[in-house]
């Protein structure tokens, strides 16, 4: 099957974040297993999801982890104007689909290759290794990467994360944490302003102390200018509270996320918000014994990627991607993960993050033949 034929089956599977997995994960195992390729499945708890990862090639130290996830992101609400989950060729040298370029398109060019890698004597082995749930918080990647460092007998040395990069080889990505902030207030009515305590007004000033530490942060020269923005940025995406105009909030509260770049951490930021959380409780609860302030993650901290110039990856995957620019982006990957499990990491894939996540979502030809041509100079690099 060519690498189109793959992405069109690849994006007929309407897998969501958060969703079963099951359909995509075991197409993928059929097919690499009709190859003789052995796989291995790492499943959730509840055993409705799996990650895959499979070796071709010796036992040997040194391997190649090419890595995906299985997931998209929802269409509901969005103006497509084809059905987003067939791929369709409209002629001017793009394939639409939900998928196509986020990050199916990377997927279907390591599996467009998988015969071509059988049939090769690799001296070095290629791991393939697909993931689910990233698009809620990069969740499944922390354990398949674990897994396959317990799994296998050698020890693979890269990771290429998949993601789409225009193949341009990217060093860095930015971190990323999810909070949620639930301020409890009196109630009462809204003429008693000044003796109540209002969970919205609270949440507000917590708010503003968030974007005044955002500016700091850049006003201290905190900056990396590989990024863009060049900061860590602090963004409230969701806030609600309040029942009516005239009754003074009970409770309010607020979903933020902190995308950090590598020098710094969501812990630190933290750590400086619940000071001045406390500082607020104790003086609001003068006034309202029982005001309370409550700031939990929503999933684990997603690191950061920071592979540095001279790490071998960097010549590696300037040479099959036959580009010596390097980038990095401001999205949260697998990346940082695999390097944190002990590899390698950098991320390469075919098409545009431009396209990602919006409605006639397309990866071009010409990327994902460039994509194939990178799976074919890794063959020749290993073999």
């Amino acid at each position: 099957m060519s690498a189109e034929e793959i992405l069109s089956k690849l994006v007929s599977f309407p897998v969501l974040g958060g969703e079963s997995n099951t359909s995509i994960i075991n197409w993928i195992k059929d097919y690499v297993e009709s190859f003789g390729v052995e796989t291995t499945l790492v499943p959730n708890a509840e055993g409705n999801k799996a990650s895959l990862h499979c070796r071709i090639g010796p036992a040997v130290d040194g391997g190649v982890i090419l890595s995906g996830h299985t997931d998209v992101v929802p269409v509901e609400g969005q103006d497509w104007t084809s059905e987003p989950f067939d791929l369709i060729d409209k002629g001017d040298g793009k394939l639409y689909a939900r998928g196509s370029c986020d990050m199916k398109g990377f997927a279907a060019c390591c599996l467009a290759a998988l015969p071509d890698m059988v049939k090769a004597d690799l001296k070095t082995p290629i791991y393939f290794a697909f993931s689910y749930d990233e698009e809620i918080g990069c969740l499944a990647a922390p354990e398949l990467a674990a897994h396959i460092n317990s799994h296998y007998t050698e020890k693979p040395k890269y990771a290429i994360i998949g993601e789409p990069s225009m193949m341009v080889p990217t060093v860095g990505q930015k971190g990323i944490c999810i909070f949620e902030t639930t301020v409890s207030g009196s109630q009462g009515h809204s003429s008693r302003i000044k003796t109540e305590v209002s969970a919205i007004h609270e949440a507000m000033r917590l708010v503003l102390w968030l974007e005044n530490k955002m500016n700091s942060l850049i006003a201290e020269g905190k900056t990396d200018d590989r990024f863009s923005p060049n900061h860590t940025s602090i963004h409230i995406g969701i806030m609600k509270g309040g029942i009516a105009p005239n009754v003074v909030a009970q409770e309010c509260y607020f979903t933020w996320d902190v995308r950090t770049i590598p020098s710094e951490t969501p812990e630190q930021i933290l750590e400086e918000f619940e000071a001045y959380c406390s500082e607020r409780k104790e003086e609001l609860r003068k006034v309202f014994p029982g005001f309370d302030i409550q700031t939990s993650p929503i999933h684990p901290a997603v690191p950061g990627l920071d592979t540095h110039e001279d790490e071998e990856i960097v010549g590696l995957v300037k040479e099959l991607a036959q580009n010596d620019t390097l980038d990095a982006v401001s999205y949260a990957a697998e990346a940082g993960q695999f390097q944190e499990a002990g590899f390698q990491a950098m991320i390469c894939g075919p098409g545009d993050i431009a396209q990602a996540h919006r409605a006639d979502e397309f990866i071009s030809k010409d990327q994902l033949n460039q994509g194939v041509a990178f799976m074919h100079r890794l063959i020749e690099e290993l073999s």
